[in-house]
């Protein structure tokens, strides 16, 4: 049975997933008929007279091909809106300054992203703001780091790069309890696969660069909440950092969100073929795929997600000397600091995306130097395996 359909304008987008992730947001240019949304590359806006305009004034405060791409992103989720930013890192810093002052406290999951790390190590402890890195997945020991002065729960879910879980309904009700707001990185998932608002989230975090945009061509990031007052303050501090996205990156991203609902489909599909190939490789020692029945929160990967994902993370026997071997020798697979593309992509997150992160607090999440991030892209999953088997022969002995 089909889902009714009713697409009116730009700002009312009740159909399916699929065909929101084309319509949403987006109308034929009224001057033109054009169907793609233009890229208002203009710095700023005539008006008519003082304190007279149609909404924009200079493209820092707002623009209109940004717009376009809050509006989708927003019907995406079913959320009140969404403010975008020009890279993850900078909705990140914008969450952060604006929930937060001196003295305040952050809960934040052990596993996270290296960047936000070194935000919240190097950057916001001048500004007398402290962290307590936390085994999410551990109700108690959430629980427990909740202190008088803790204002906000921050996690990733799945976790990067261990692809941990994180419960975030539970984690939500905690959070509740104490007057404190969840946050929650839902950038490896998208809403295409995990609805983190009607888990209890408060504020959803993306960065855009991943699964929206889905072709390395961007980089950018975006805070949703249901909360108007939120918003207005995002959108402010936004204006005061001057870390609006691009309209070029925006118009780029609504063209990747098109095929959003595709692509994670058939992510997920050859992730788990992959998967389940490396699983059975006499030269790997671990594969971890929230697909996989040997994951070890498989239960819950099947409660709270539509769909497993695109990423799994693998450890080649003989450690680290064997993951470079098996690096250098990928052909196919292109070794880089980035996820959620067409193409497959490996990274070695100790070195690379968890750089910046000691590495006995690295090591104690599980980020071991012998531990490779595989980004699983679009490509005939056979010519992936491929690739992976001759460079695994490589590692033999």
């Amino acid at each position: 049975m089909s889902e009714t359909i009713s697409i009116k304008s730009q700002d009312d987008c009740t159909a399916s997933f699929a065909t929101c992730s084309i319509h949403a947001g987006v109308s034929p240019d009224p001057t033109t008929g054009a169907v793609l949304t233009p890229i208002f590359q203009t710095t700023t806006y005539r008006q008519e007279g003082v304190g007279q305009h149609k909404g924009y004034t200079y493209s820092r405060s707002g623009n209109p091909t940004v717009s376009a791409l809050e509006k989708k992103l927003r019907d995406l989720e079913k959320v009140e809106g969404a403010v975008c930013f020009s890279t993850g890192m900078a909705a990140t810093t914008a969450l952060l300054l604006t929930l937060l002052k001196s003295g305040d406290h952050i809960i934040c999951s052990d596993v996270v992203y290296g960047g936000t790390v070194r935000l919240l190590r190097e950057v916001l402890t001048k500004f007398n703001l402290s962290t307590t890195y936390v085994d999410t997945s551990n109700l108690e020991a959430v629980q427990s780091a909740v202190t008088e002065n803790t204002k906000l729960i921050f996690i990733e879910t799945p976790a990067n790069p261990t692809l941990k879980l994180t419960d975030i309904a539970a984690v939500a009700d905690i959070a509740h309890k104490n007057n404190c707001l969840l946050v929650v990185d839902n950038t490896f998932l998208t809403p295409a696969l995990q609805k983190c608002f009607a888990l209890g989230a408060d504020i959803v975090l993306y960065s855009t660069t991943k699964y929206f945009d889905g072709h390395n061509a961007t980089v950018g990031g975006a805070l949703l909440t249901n909360d108007s007052e939120l918003l207005a303050k995002f959108d402010h501090t936004r204006n005061a950092l001057g870390s609006i996205q691009s309209p070029f990156n925006a118009w780029l991203t609504l063209q990747g969100i098109k095929t959003l609902a595709l692509r994670l489909k058939q992510h997920c599909h050859n992730a788990l073929i992959v998967a389940n190939y490396l699983s059975a490789h006499p030269n790997i020692q671990k594969v971890t795929y929230p697909g996989l029945p040997s994951f070890p929160q498989y239960e819950l990967a099947q409660q709270q997600q539509l769909g497993f994902g695109g990423l799994l993370t693998f450890e080649v026997k003989g450690g680290y000397d064997n993951a470079v071997k098996l690096m250098s020798a990928l052909k196919l697979c292109a070794l880089a600091e980035n996820l959620g593309s067409v193409e497959t992509l490996v990274t070695h997150p100790a070195s690379m995306t968890h750089g910046p992160i000691p590495i006995a607090q690295r090591e104690a999440a599980g980020i071991s130097d012998g531990l490779i991030r595989l980004s699983v892209g679009l490509e005939d999953p056979n010519d992936i395996i491929n690739d992976l088997a001759q460079a695994l022969s490589t590692c033999e002995g």
